[in-house]
């Protein structure tokens, strides 16, 4: 029997997904428990269309991105913190500092997104990867300056 899994089911399959199932366990463990679907053409049109809605949610969300990448791209942003004797910061310049640098020049991008392989302690430009989608990322410079 063709069934629709609804939800993952382990060793069976992932949500989303058209399996052959025997014809007891479908009727008397998947359905009474809501993971699977039997897998009519009703059904698997109503399958179809929601992954195509899935589809042109994340081709927009992945357009977004570039475009916001496009406007990022080879921007320079500056932070201002206290600094003592010889460029040496107190405390680091973090991710959020970096955010809130860029959402002050009218880009909306979270702390999560901002990449640091480690804070920033030292004065002066810093190359830092803001990571917009899985597959968009942009490269800014950060220039760190004394107050």
């Amino acid at each position: 029997m063709k069934v629709i899994f609804l939800a993952d089911v382990k060793n069976q399959g992932k949500k989303g997904e058209v399996k052959d199932v025997s014809e007891g366990y479908a009727r008397n463990f998947l359905f009474p428990r809501q993971l699977a679907q039997e897998a009519t053409e009703a059904n698997l049109a109503q399958l179809r269309k929601q992954q195509d809605a899935k589809a042109r949610k994340e081709q927009q969300e992945r357009e977004q991105a570039q475009e916001l990448a496009r406007q990022l791209e080879g921007e320079r942003f500056s932070v201002r913190t206290h600094a003592g004797e010889g460029g040496k910061l107190f405390g680091a310049v973090t991710t959020k500092h970096i955010a809130d640098a860029i959402a002050a020049r009218g880009f909306a991008v979270d702390k999560r997104k901002v990449v640091l392989p480690e804070p920033i302690k030292s004065l002066g430009g810093h190359a830092v990867q803001i990571k917009l989608h899985p597959d968009v990322t942009a490269k800014i410079t950060v220039f760190v300056e004394a107050e």
